[in-house]
C-alpha cells in the first residue's frame, strides 16, 4: 500500500468555522459528509490491499522477489512525481480535481493490467508507476482537505477516526486476496478476477468522492511564494525521517508477506491482516485523543517501538497462527505512527500552504517504500546468496535500523 490506508474528511465536511476546541462528536466534523468519505476510503482501500497480492502477478508473469521489489520501487517514482505537481496542484485547482482525477486515474491503471503479460517489460513498470501516482492524488488531496482547518490534536484525531476505515479495509482486502491467489496454481482468470474486483470497488470510492466533495469551494487565488522559499522556512525537519521509516515499515507486510510465508507452505495472509486491521482499529480508536492528552512525541516513540518488535515477531512464524503476533504490533505501530507523523509535519505549513506539507510528508513516506521495495529485494536475495537465513536477516537488519533512528530522533527532539 503506497501510504497505508488512510485518509481524512473533506473540506466541506469541516471547514473554516469548524470549531477546534469542539467534542469528537462535533456535527461539523462527525457528520453526512464524514460518513460518505468513510464509506469511500473503504472501498478504496479494500481494492488497494487486494493489491497485496501484486507480488503473486509478477512471479507469475515469470519475475522474482528482485522484479517485485524493482517494480514496486519503481512505482514509488510515479508517485513521488505526483508530489511535485501535487501541492501546486491542490492548492491552486482545489482537492475536488485531484481526488477526482486520481481516482478515474485508478479504475483505469486496474483495467489496463488485464492485458499484461511479462514482467520484464516496460508496460508494467509503467503501470506500476501510474498505479502508485494515482494512489499518492487520491491520499493527498483528501488529507489536505481537514488539515487545512483544523489545529494539530484535532488533525490527528481526525486522520486518525477516519484511518480506521482503512483498517476494516485491510482486513477484508487480504481475505478477498485469498480467494482469487491463496491456491495452487494461480491462474491468469484468477488474477485478472482481483483485478476487475478492485476496480469496481475503485468506481464505489469515485461516487464517494464525487458525493463528499460537490460543495466544496474554490481555492482562492492567490500569489505563490516560490516552493523552496516555503520548504526552507516552514519545512518540518526530522519528522521527515520518521515517514521515510514509516515507508520501509509498510514494504513488509504490503508486499514481501506472501513469499516470505510460501516456505512454510503457508499461502494465506488473512489471519495476518485480520489481526493487524483488528488491532490498529481499536489503537485508532482508543488513541485518537492521545494528541491532545499526552502530546504527539510520545505516540511517535510507542509507534517506532512497536515496529522494531513487529520485525523480529516475523522470527519464530511456521503456522498461520504465528502471524497473529507480529499482525498485532505491526497494526499498533501504523495505528499511532500514520496520524501522529502526518499531522506534526503537514502542520508546521500554514494552512494556506497545507497542500504543500502534506505533499512533503507523503512523498517521505513514498520515498521510504522507494527504497524500501528493491532494498528488501537485495537484501533477500544476498543473505540467500550469503548461506544466510534470508528473510531472519532481514528482518533484524530492519529492527535493528528502525531502533537507531528511534534513539537518534529522541535525541534530537530532546534539543
Amino acid at each position: 500500500m503506497s501510504v497505508s490506508a488512510e485518509t481524512v474528511v473533506p473540506q466541506s465536511a469541516a471547514g473554516p468555522c469548524a470549531n477546534p476546541r469542539s467534542t469528537s462528536g462535533d456535527p461539523a466534523i462527525y457528520g453526512r459528509t464524514f460518513w460518505i468519505t468513510y464509506v469511500g476510503n473503504m472501498a478504496f482501500t479494500i481494492a488497494m490491499a487486494l493489491m497485496y497480492r501484486y507480488a503473486d502477478f509478477v512471479l507469475y508473469l515469470g519475475g522474482t522477489e528482485w522484479n517485485v521489489g524493482l517494480i514496486v520501487g519503481a512505482g514509488m517514482i510515479g508517485s513521488l512525481s505526483m508530489r511535485l505537481f501535487q501541492g501546486f496542484g491542490i492548492d491552486h485547482l482545489g482537492a475536488r480535481r485531484i481526488w477526482l482525477w486520481s481516482n478515474v486515474a485508478f479504475v483505469v491503471v486496474l483495467l489496463a493490467h488485464l492485458f499484461v503479460t511479462s514482467a520484464h517489460g516496460p508496460a508494467i513498470f509503467i503501470l506500476r508507476i501510474c498505479y502508485a501516482t494515482s494512489v499518492a492524488g487520491w491520499f493527498g488531496a483528501s488529507i489536505t482537505s481537514i488539515s487545512r482547518s483544523l489545529p494539530l490534536p484535532r488533525t490527528a484525531e481526525v486522520i486518525g477516526t477516519l484511518g480506521t476505515s482503512g483498517f476494516i479495509g485491510m482486513a477484508v482486502g487480504p481475505l478477498l486476496g485469498d480467494l482469487f491467489c491463496g491456491h495452487e496454481p494461480i491462474t491468469r482468470g484468477n488474477l485478472n478476477a482481483m483485478f476487475l474486483v478492485a476496480a469496481a470497488l475503485g468506481t464505489v470510492a469515485l461516487v464517494c468522492a464525487h458525493l463528499a466533495t460537490r460543495h466544496e469551494p474554490p481555492p482562492r487565488r492567490r500569489k505563490r511564494p516560490p516552493m523552496i522559499w516555503l520548504l526552507t522556512r516552514y519545512h518540518p525537519g526530522s519528522v521527515m525521517l520518521l515517514a521515510v521509516v514509516m515507508g520501509v515499515g509498510l514494504v513488509i507486510p504490503t508486499t514481501f508477506l506472501p513469499t516470505y510465508i510460501e516456505q512454510y507452505g503457508l499461502q494465506h495472509t488473512g489471519l495476518f491482516f485480520m489481526a493487524y486491521s483488528g488491532t490498529a482499529f481499536l489503537a485508532r480508536l482508543g488513541t485518537r485523543n492521545f494528541p491532545s492528552t499526552v502530546g504527539i512525541r510520545p505516540m511517535i516513540y510507542i509507534g517506532l517501538a512497536t515496529l522494531a518488535v513487529s520485525f523480529l515477531l516475523y522470527l519464530p512464524v511456521t503456522s498461520q497462527w504465528g502471524l497473529l503476533l507480529p499482525g498485532v504490533f505491526a497494526g499498533i505501530s501504523h495505528a499511532v505512527l500514520f496520524p501522529s507523523v502526518t499531522a506534526q509535519g503537514s502542520t508546521s505549513f500554514p494552512a494556506r500552504y497545507r497542500g504543500l506539507g502534506t505533499t512533503l510528508m507523503l512523498a517521505s513516506l513514498d520515498m521510504g517504500m522507494l527504497i524500501g521495495n528493491p532494498l528488501v529485494g537485495r537484501m533477500v536475495e544476498f543473505s540467500h546468496a550469503a548461506g544466510w537465513p534470508p528473510y531472519s536477516t532481514t528482518f533484524v537488519t530492519l529492527a535493528v535500523g528502525v531502533s537507531l533512528v528511534g534513539i537518534c530522533y529522541a535525541l534530537f527532539a530532546k534539543r
